[in-house]
Protein backbone atom coordinates (compact mmCIF):
# COMPACT_ATOMS: atom_id res chain seq x y z
CA UNK A 1 0.00 0.00 0.00
CA UNK A 2 1.58 3.26 -1.16
CA UNK A 3 1.84 6.05 1.39
CA UNK A 4 -0.18 9.17 0.57
CA UNK A 5 2.56 11.79 0.45
CA UNK A 6 0.48 14.65 -0.94
CA UNK A 7 -2.91 15.06 0.75
CA UNK A 8 -5.28 17.92 -0.12
CA UNK A 9 -8.21 18.96 2.07
CA UNK A 10 -11.14 20.71 0.39
CA UNK A 11 -14.58 22.13 1.12
CA UNK A 12 -16.63 25.31 1.21
CA UNK A 13 -15.58 28.42 3.14
CA UNK A 14 -15.79 27.77 6.88
CA UNK A 15 -16.02 23.97 6.75
CA UNK A 16 -12.74 23.39 8.63
CA UNK A 17 -10.16 22.71 5.92
CA UNK A 18 -7.29 24.54 7.58
CA UNK A 19 -7.99 23.00 10.99
CA UNK A 20 -7.94 19.46 9.62
CA UNK A 21 -4.92 20.08 7.38
CA UNK A 22 -2.99 21.48 10.33
CA UNK A 23 -3.91 18.54 12.56
CA UNK A 24 -2.89 15.98 9.95
CA UNK A 25 0.36 17.78 9.17
CA UNK A 26 1.24 17.79 12.86
CA UNK A 27 0.33 14.12 13.25
CA UNK A 28 2.41 13.07 10.26
CA UNK A 29 5.22 15.61 10.76
CA UNK A 30 4.43 16.82 7.24
CA UNK A 31 4.92 20.12 5.43
CA UNK A 32 1.77 22.27 5.73
CA UNK A 33 0.73 24.26 2.66
CA UNK A 34 -1.97 26.80 3.52
CA UNK A 35 -3.91 28.79 0.97
CA UNK A 36 -3.21 32.53 0.93
CA UNK A 37 -6.60 34.15 1.46
CA UNK A 38 -6.41 37.35 3.47
CA UNK A 39 -3.50 38.68 1.38
CA UNK A 40 -5.83 39.07 -1.62
CA UNK A 41 -6.19 42.88 -1.88
CA UNK A 42 -9.53 42.61 -3.71
CA UNK A 43 -11.29 40.25 -1.32
CA UNK A 44 -13.07 42.75 0.93
CA UNK A 45 -14.25 44.68 -2.14
CA UNK A 46 -15.39 41.43 -3.74
CA UNK A 47 -17.68 40.55 -0.83
CA UNK A 48 -19.12 44.08 -0.96
CA UNK A 49 -19.53 44.07 -4.76
CA UNK A 50 -19.11 40.59 -6.23
CA UNK A 51 -19.88 41.50 -9.81
CA UNK A 52 -17.58 44.52 -9.82
CA UNK A 53 -14.52 42.77 -8.33
CA UNK A 54 -14.94 39.14 -9.37
CA UNK A 55 -12.35 39.08 -12.16
CA UNK A 56 -9.56 40.80 -10.21
CA UNK A 57 -10.22 38.63 -7.17
CA UNK A 58 -10.23 35.43 -9.20
CA UNK A 59 -7.02 36.20 -11.08
CA UNK A 60 -5.19 37.04 -7.87
CA UNK A 61 -6.25 33.72 -6.35
CA UNK A 62 -5.36 31.79 -9.50
CA UNK A 63 -1.85 33.22 -9.69
CA UNK A 64 -1.29 32.97 -5.94
CA UNK A 65 -2.40 29.34 -5.85
CA UNK A 66 -0.24 28.52 -8.85
CA UNK A 67 2.82 30.09 -7.18
CA UNK A 68 2.21 28.07 -4.03
CA UNK A 69 1.69 24.84 -5.93
CA UNK A 70 4.82 25.41 -8.03
CA UNK A 71 6.75 25.63 -4.76
CA UNK A 72 5.87 21.99 -4.11
CA UNK A 73 8.55 21.12 -6.64
CA UNK A 74 11.04 21.98 -3.90
CA UNK A 75 9.90 18.86 -2.07
CA UNK A 76 10.52 15.27 -3.03
CA UNK A 77 6.91 14.12 -3.11
CA UNK A 78 8.07 10.51 -3.26
CA UNK A 79 9.84 10.88 0.09
CA UNK A 80 8.42 13.93 1.86
CA UNK A 81 4.84 14.42 2.98
CA UNK A 82 2.74 17.52 2.27
CA UNK A 83 -0.75 18.41 3.50
CA UNK A 84 -2.56 21.29 1.79
CA UNK A 85 -5.82 22.99 2.76
CA UNK A 86 -6.90 23.43 -0.86
CA UNK A 87 -6.93 21.76 -4.26
CA UNK A 88 -5.71 23.87 -7.19
CA UNK A 89 -8.52 22.65 -9.47
CA UNK A 90 -11.19 24.06 -7.13
CA UNK A 91 -10.32 27.56 -8.36
CA UNK A 92 -12.57 26.83 -11.34
CA UNK A 93 -15.57 26.37 -9.04
CA UNK A 94 -15.40 30.02 -7.99
CA UNK A 95 -14.64 31.21 -11.52
CA UNK A 96 -17.72 29.48 -12.92
CA UNK A 97 -19.90 31.12 -10.28
CA UNK A 98 -18.53 34.66 -10.30
CA UNK A 99 -17.26 35.46 -13.80
CA UNK A 100 -19.23 36.45 -16.89
CA UNK A 101 -18.80 34.50 -20.14
CA UNK A 102 -16.02 36.67 -21.59
CA UNK A 103 -14.09 36.77 -18.32
CA UNK A 104 -14.52 33.03 -17.88
CA UNK A 105 -13.18 32.28 -21.36
CA UNK A 106 -10.04 34.33 -20.66
CA UNK A 107 -9.68 32.81 -17.20
CA UNK A 108 -9.88 29.25 -18.56
CA UNK A 109 -7.16 29.90 -21.13
CA UNK A 110 -4.81 31.06 -18.39
CA UNK A 111 -5.86 28.34 -15.93
CA UNK A 112 -5.28 25.61 -18.52
CA UNK A 113 -1.71 26.84 -19.02
CA UNK A 114 -0.93 27.15 -15.32
CA UNK A 115 -2.44 23.80 -14.36
CA UNK A 116 0.25 21.98 -16.34
CA UNK A 117 2.80 22.93 -13.64
CA UNK A 118 0.69 21.73 -10.72
CA UNK A 119 1.26 18.29 -9.15
CA UNK A 120 -1.81 16.19 -8.41
CA UNK A 121 -2.43 15.08 -4.84
CA UNK A 122 -2.29 11.41 -3.96
CA UNK A 123 -5.71 11.82 -2.33
CA UNK A 124 -8.29 14.55 -1.70
CA UNK A 125 -10.48 14.79 1.40
CA UNK A 126 -13.69 16.72 0.72
CA UNK A 127 -15.36 18.12 3.85
CA UNK A 128 -19.10 18.72 3.59
CA UNK A 129 -21.48 20.66 5.84
CA UNK A 130 -24.93 22.21 5.65
CA UNK A 131 -25.39 25.90 4.87
CA UNK A 132 -26.52 26.59 8.45
CA UNK A 133 -23.43 24.89 9.85
CA UNK A 134 -21.15 26.78 7.47
CA UNK A 135 -22.72 30.14 8.31
CA UNK A 136 -22.36 29.46 12.03
CA UNK A 137 -18.68 28.57 11.62
CA UNK A 138 -18.02 31.61 9.44
CA UNK A 139 -19.59 33.89 12.05
CA UNK A 140 -17.70 32.25 14.90
CA UNK A 141 -14.27 32.85 13.37
CA UNK A 142 -15.03 36.56 12.97
CA UNK A 143 -13.11 37.52 9.84
CA UNK A 144 -13.96 41.12 9.01
CA UNK A 145 -14.20 40.59 5.25
CA UNK A 146 -16.62 37.66 5.77
CA UNK A 147 -18.91 39.56 8.11
CA UNK A 148 -21.58 40.35 5.51
CA UNK A 149 -21.28 37.12 3.53
CA UNK A 150 -24.77 35.98 2.53
CA UNK A 151 -26.23 32.54 3.07
CA UNK A 152 -27.36 32.62 -0.58
CA UNK A 153 -23.74 32.83 -1.71
CA UNK A 154 -22.72 29.99 0.62
CA UNK A 155 -25.63 27.89 -0.63
CA UNK A 156 -24.54 28.50 -4.23
CA UNK A 157 -20.98 27.52 -3.34
CA UNK A 158 -22.15 24.44 -1.47
CA UNK A 159 -24.15 23.24 -4.47
CA UNK A 160 -21.23 23.94 -6.83
CA UNK A 161 -18.75 22.08 -4.60
CA UNK A 162 -21.07 19.09 -4.29
CA UNK A 163 -21.53 18.99 -8.05
CA UNK A 164 -17.78 19.29 -8.66
CA UNK A 165 -16.84 16.49 -6.30
CA UNK A 166 -19.74 14.26 -7.35
CA UNK A 167 -18.08 14.23 -10.79
CA UNK A 168 -14.48 14.34 -9.54
CA UNK A 169 -12.26 11.43 -10.61
CA UNK A 170 -8.73 12.86 -10.98
CA UNK A 171 -7.50 11.31 -7.72
CA UNK A 172 -8.80 9.05 -4.96
CA UNK A 173 -11.39 10.93 -2.88
CA UNK A 174 -12.81 10.67 0.65
CA UNK A 175 -16.02 12.59 1.39
CA UNK A 176 -16.64 13.53 5.03
CA UNK A 177 -19.83 15.05 6.47
CA UNK A 178 -18.66 17.41 9.21
CA UNK A 179 -22.01 18.74 10.48
CA UNK A 180 -21.65 16.97 13.83
CA UNK A 181 -17.90 16.63 14.20
CA UNK A 182 -14.95 18.82 15.09
CA UNK A 183 -11.68 17.01 14.51
CA UNK A 184 -9.87 19.45 16.82
CA UNK A 185 -11.99 18.19 19.73
CA UNK A 186 -12.18 14.52 18.84
CA UNK A 187 -8.90 12.65 18.73
CA UNK A 188 -10.55 9.31 17.99
CA UNK A 189 -12.22 10.60 14.83
CA UNK A 190 -9.01 12.28 13.71
CA UNK A 191 -7.05 9.06 14.19
CA UNK A 192 -9.63 7.02 12.31
CA UNK A 193 -9.81 9.47 9.40
CA UNK A 194 -6.01 9.41 9.18
CA UNK A 195 -6.19 5.62 8.90
CA UNK A 196 -8.90 5.90 6.24
CA UNK A 197 -6.64 8.22 4.23
CA UNK A 198 -3.69 5.83 4.52
CA UNK A 199 -5.72 2.77 3.55
CA UNK A 200 -7.91 4.20 0.78
CA UNK A 201 -6.71 2.81 -2.55
CA UNK A 202 -8.93 4.34 -5.22
CA UNK A 203 -12.25 5.79 -6.24
CA UNK A 204 -14.58 7.64 -3.88
CA UNK A 205 -15.26 6.66 -0.26
CA UNK A 206 -17.69 8.19 2.23
CA UNK A 207 -16.37 8.47 5.76
CA UNK A 208 -18.78 8.59 8.70
CA UNK A 209 -17.07 9.87 11.87
CA UNK A 210 -17.24 7.54 14.88
CA UNK A 211 -19.13 10.03 17.00
CA UNK A 212 -22.03 10.28 14.52
CA UNK A 213 -22.68 6.56 14.02
CA UNK A 214 -25.87 5.13 15.43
Amino acid sequence: MARKNYVAIEGVIGVGKTTLASLLAKKWNAHLKLEVVEENPFLAQFYADMRGYAFQTQLFFLLSRHKQQAELKQYDLFMERVVSDYLFAKDRIFANITLDDNELALYKRLADLLERDVPKPDIVVYLQASVDTLMERIRSRGREFERDMSSDYIETLNEAYNYFFFHYSDTPLIVVNTNDINFADNTADLEELAREIEEHEGGTAYYVPLGTRS
